[in-house]
């Protein structure tokens, strides 16, 4: 069983080391947000994304989460305590729609596919998990860019906080992608 591990670690490994120098690592800056009515969750995101290509999966991301809890129907003083979370995503291609911008430098316009798996811990927490909690989420996107410059990223879904009792929130995240890679300038 251990050798089997090893073995599976050692081709994640290789499959990272073996993607181009070019654009293959970002730093990722966003705000993520749970939807609704009541206390919501309320984060800024920053992590680093690294490009891989393990099946449809094109990137993979570790990062941390930092906010408070927000009261959606208070006019005044709706936030509480605080929240910070660890999270790891994995995203799929992008479906192409279509490429916006100049005909020498377009950006690609399309669809793609987040999961992630989350972990929390927050002060003075008003959700009925209490603190901490773990959560899974499953989003579709809009992205634009591509290449070797800055990337966007719209995602919306549903998203699992497991704890006692378990709930199903909606998940809104707005991600902006930097390059921290690039390959030799051709002149």
């Amino acid at each position: 069983m251990n050798v089997r591990r090893f073995i599976a670690s050692m081709l994640v490994v290789a499959a990272i080391l073996s993607t181009r120098l070019a654009a293959q690592s970002y730093a990722t800056l966003g705000f993520v947000g749970t939807l609704g009515g009541g206390w919501q969750v309320e984060v800024g995101e920053f992590g680093y994304m690294h490009g891989i290509h393990v099946g449809p999966l094109r990137s993979l991301m570790i990062g941390a989460r930092l906010g408070s809890f927000i009261d959606e129907g208070a006019i005044v003083g709706g936030t509480r305590g605080f929240v910070g979370g660890g999270v790891l995503s994995t995203r799929t291609g992008i479906a192409s729609l279509a490429d916006v911008g100049n005909e020498t430098n377009p950006a690609a316009l399309g669809l793609d596919l987040t999961i992630e798996v989350a972990g929390y811990a927050g002060t003075k927490s008003p959700l009925p998990q209490g603190s901490p909690w773990a959560a899974a989420s499953v989003l579709p996107g809009l992205r634009v860019g591509g290449g070797d410059g800055l990337r966007y990223g719209l995602v919306v879904g549903p998203t699992v906080f497991f704890g006692n009792p378990t709930d199903v929130r909606a998940l809104l995240a707005l991600r902006f992608e930097l390059p921290l890679a690039r390959g030799k300038h051709h002149p």
